[in-house]
């Protein structure tokens, strides 16, 4: 729901400035826009309406107006929450207005009381200061920038593009951390001075001395329940039905992305919307559609299914790059850009699957294989012999093996390894990963390995890469995307589960599927994750794709950041079988896309 803006500057013409940042986010909010000004600052919003179609538009203001609130996200307690402020007036129906009088009564411990996904910014003129605050795992996006000049803040980075004190920086130190974790992680981005709030933080920012101090509101806490596999099994059920409860409340309609899988299908078993979607592809190999539509069958609703050709997926590229702000490896947030496409011609809202498998265990890897059950120093010994072998899947595995989890795990889909970048990068200046997840390991340092992967994943992989891209497909084409699972009465749950709840004997999301199991009508809780696949392996060995991404690789920035000679290598083996690299084509390509985008296009603006 919506996109925000904020200007705090001495500079001129701030009203025009702030309308053309909302003007760079009207697809986040197409329904109305909001604009506050005076002096000191400029806030701004652009307005997707979900609950309160007519009464909810933005800035809302307390009693005496002292206090705004510009605001993207769902709060879905807001019902609630009213009932505890009964002594506060309430001009409108919607869950903006909790957030004003929420925060006259109970300061910035309003964020304790909060369920639901939001980036917002309170302007409190009595104090002369901006509370600025993102939820808890990150769901919605916000940025921030600060020179000299100025501060701004906005829920895509592409909204600093129309401010003259902007100055339009690559970070390259960045490019070493994306290859690896196949995202951007952590509070930097590929924009130089930009940077992510990051998740469960909020900042004060004081317009008197033209300050910031950023806080922590919320930690990833792991425990152990006392309670029997089969009561864990039924809280989940429990609180799973009473996440997708609040997950609906709307004043327009509800639909639900669908795939083979138990999340998207407990989703839709729980929900029943009137509307599924599902994207595929000719090769059945990477389509789910017709495990999508048996599900759909049996319940009796609809699944509205399209198939993506390869010239209409080559085609989107660039338009992803654009509203994805930084490049992801993730080759499937195009699919979900054509998802979000097909459900954007009947409705608002969407369910999706996202944080399942980061809070219940849903990843292989998860499952510790007989050989990590060995002495580290076993492990160690093995590694040193392998790394004087030729490199493989197997010889890798085994180095990676040989380490510590603190030295080896930065994400669940790991691309580069560290030999690898000092191969095809042409400099040596990037943010090293180590340096990223330190402060998370040493945050869980007491936990067992599993608690501290799954710490990374949310940290890392979930919230700067997995919601991301459903939080800024969905947005390009001004649909709302909830996610049920990634919520915070879930989270307390399956935080408490013991390993063998969540991955056991090659088994993974263990209580959740057999919470699952009770609400699903086909045996899509048992099938194993595919997760929108793409044929991208296949497409790269033909000759228009393969010529589209060699003609790519010689750009000059590739030839300015990378050893032109070896990823050219890197390419030419894998069309012609020799090795499967296509996830690292495929991560450094997009890299390339995504700078010409927004970098080398005259002009950057899509809308």
């Amino acid at each position: 729901m919506c996109g925000i803006n904020g200007i705090v500057s001495k500079i001129k013409k701030k009203e025009e400035l702030i309308h053309k940042m909302n003007d760079r986010i009207l697809h986040r909010g197409p329904n109305a826009e909001g604009v506050y000004v005076d002096e000191k600052l400029a806030l701004g919003q652009r307005r997707l309406s979900i609950i309160d179609l007519a009464g909810g538009n933005q800035p809302i203001y307390n009693e005496d107006k002292s206090i705004l609130v510009m605001y993207n996200g769902e709060i879905y307690n807001y019902q609630e929450l009213k009932k505890e402020l009964k002594n506060h007036k309430f001009k409108t129906n919607s869950d903006t207005e909790v957030l004003v009088h929420g925060y006259e009564e109970w300061g910035y411990d309003l964020l304790k009381k909060l369920r639901g996904m939001f980036a917002f910014c309170i302007y409190d003129k009595n104090k002369n200061e901006l509370f600025i605050a993102r939820d808890h795992f990150g769901i919605k996006p916000l940025y921030y920038y600060q020179n000299k000049e100025g501060f701004l803040f906005a829920s895509e980075i592409k909204s600093f593009l129309e401010i003259p004190f902007f100055h339009k920086e690559l970070n390259k130190e960045m490019l070493g951390a994306y290859l690896t974790f196949s995202f951007t992680p952590g509070e930097k981005t590929f924009f130089k001075d930009v940077y992510k709030l990051e998740p469960g933080h909020y900042m004060i920012y004081n317009l008197n001395t033209n300050k910031k101090k950023i806080n922590k509101y919320f930690k990833l806490e792991f425990s152990k329940t006392d309670k029997s596999y089969d009561e864990v099994v039924n809280e989940i059920s429990t609180t799973m039905k009473d996440s997708v409860k609040h997950h609906l409340i709307s004043d327009v309609e509800v639909g639900s992305f669908l795939s083979s899988g138990i999340d998207s299908s407990y989703l839709v078993s729980l929900a029943r919307p009137d509307k599924t979607y599902t994207v595929g592809y000719e090769n059945k190999k990477y389509s789910e559609i017709e495990y999508a539509k048996d599900l759909t069958n049996r319940l009796g609703i609809t699944n509205i299914s399209d198939k993506i050709s390869k010239q209409e997926y080559m085609k989107a590229i660039s338009d992803v790059y654009y509203h994805m702000d930084e490049p992801t490896t993730d080759a499937c947030s195009i699919a979900v850009y054509f998802l979000s496409k097909l459900a954007s011609k009947d409705v608002k809202v969407v369910l999706s699957g996202e944080g399942a498998d980061e809070f219940f265990g849903g990843y292989n890897s998860y499952d510790d294989h007989p050989y990590t059950k060995l002495p580290l120093w076993i492990r160690k010994s093995v590694a040193a012999v392998c790394k004087i072998l030729p490199k493989n899947k197997y010889t890798r595995y085994l180095i990676r093996r040989g380490k510590s989890l603190e030295e080896s795990y930065v994400s669940i889909n790991r691309n580069f390894y560290d030999d690898e970048l000092n191969d095809i990068l042409n400099f040596k200046d990037y943010l090293k990963n180590k340096d990223i997840v330190k402060n998370t390991y040493q945050e869980y340092k007491n936990e067992n390995e599993l608690n501290k992967k799954l710490a990374i994943d949310i940290r890392y992989w979930l919230s700067d890469n997995i919601l991301l891209i459903v939080d800024k497909m969905t947005m390009a084409f001004s649909i709302e995307s909830r996610v049920p699972f990634t919520d915070i009465d879930v989270f307390k749950v399956a935080s408490t589960l013991p390993k063998e709840y969540k991955v056991k004997d090659k088994t993974t999301k263990v209580a959740l599927r057999e919470a699952a199991k009770k609400d699903i009508p086909n045996e899509s809780y048992k099938k194993k994750k595919l997760g929108f696949p793409v044929p991208i392996r296949e497409w790269i060995k033909e000759d228009d794709f393969y010529q589209e991404i060699k003609n790519t690789f010689s750009l000059e920035i590739a030839d300015e950041l990378f050893q032109k000679k070896n990823i050219m290598k890197l390419l030419e083996d894998h069309k012609n079988g020799v090795r499967d690299n296509y996830r690292k084509i495929w991560a450094i390509y997009s890299f390339l896309k995504w700078y010409e985008v927004f970098f080398l296009e005259e002009n950057t603006s899509k809308e």
